[in-house]
């Protein structure tokens, strides 16, 4: 029996141990996330601006915010910027781990060369792009015009090519992100059928429609999920590129709540702004969960 005991002993001992481990960080958790979360909830139903008691007003800032020109462009640029990075990132994301899933000199290199971008710093990424996207002075336009194209796009200065310089630039720098997932996929997936695909005479297309596509159905959801939030999300990359500009033309969501809250000190609105975003988010993953039935195919 006193072995026993001990024995629960030693095992409730590991377990406080374990907790006393766990206790920063789910502190950090609390302080830094959960009542800052809590905090924005209730700021959202305000008017606030840092230098007087927040004073309530209801729904006051939802409705005006449906009434606001630059909150509704902020938003169409958001799912504009969304949907148009996301099919090119998956696209090309997948197609670099495909090759590079193969047996092809310099694999390391080329992973590592694809993988970069990511771990680059986006402010020297965005600062660089700047400059190659420059209208006048930029190698892009320079190369354009050498090749006979007399007026090539202003990329960054143009209210129509804006938005697609930075999704351009978006891309390239997320793609290896979601690479490197595709390529753990593309591992769990067993050699043998692909073996028994060859010995029914499949050749390579087959193979990758039949075969690779439908069993890299679940890494394909998971991509999606992340790069839909990730893009959500997208702050740095609009500061420092455009700042919203030319115009309101990459004005996107979390750029206008931190023009509100920071530049204007409307911290009940841009609260109220946070939290429809949020509920954006969460709405399109609930249905993305519910609709993966249909097409991801889980291996037994």
């Amino acid at each position: 029996m006193g072995k026993l005991m001990t024995t629960g002993q030693m095992g409730r001992n590991r377990s406080i141990t374990g907790y006393l481990f766990l206790l920063p960080s789910f502190i950090g958790f609390v302080v830094f996330t959960i009542i800052p979360i809590i905090f924005a909830v209730g700021i959202g139903f305000t008017r606030w601006d840092s230098m007087h008691p927040p004073r309530w007003v209801g729904l006051r800032n939802f409705q005006i915010m449906f009434s606001d020109s630059s909150f509704l462009v902020a938003l169409k640029n958001t799912l504009v910027f969304t949907f148009g990075s996301l099919p090119f990132t998956v696209v090309l994301a997948f197609i670099f781990a495909v090759m590079l899933n193969e047996g092809i000199r310099g694999r390391s290199i080329f992973r590592a060369a694809f993988f970069f971008p990511h771990i680059a710093s986006i402010v020297a990424c965005a600062i660089t792009w700047q400059l190659l996207f420059h209208p006048g002075a930029g190698p892009i336009n320079s190369m354009l015009m050498a090749l006979g194209i007399q007026n090539p796009p202003r990329w960054l200065a143009g209210t129509d090519t804006a938005m697609l310089s930075v999704i351009i630039v978006y891309v390239w720098k997320s793609a290896g992100y979601y690479m490197v997932m595709f390529l753990a996929g593309l591992q769990t997936i067993p050699t043998s059928l692909y073996e028994s695909a060859s010995i029914d005479g499949a050749r390579y297309p087959r193979k990758l429609l039949s075969i690779t596509i439908p069993m890299l159905s679940p890494t394909f959801f998971i991509v999606i999920i992340i790069l839909i939030i990730n893009s959500f999300k997208v702050f740095t990359m609009i500061y420092v590129m455009t700042g919203g500009g030319p115009g309101r033309s990459t004005s996107v969501l979390v750029y206008y709540v931190y023009t509100q809250a920071f530049r204007l000190s409307r911290y009940g609105y841009a609260s109220a702004m946070s939290l429809v975003l949020f509920v954006l988010v969460l709405v399109i993953t609930i249905v993305q969960y519910r609709g993966q039935k249909q097409w991801v195919t889980y291996m037994q």
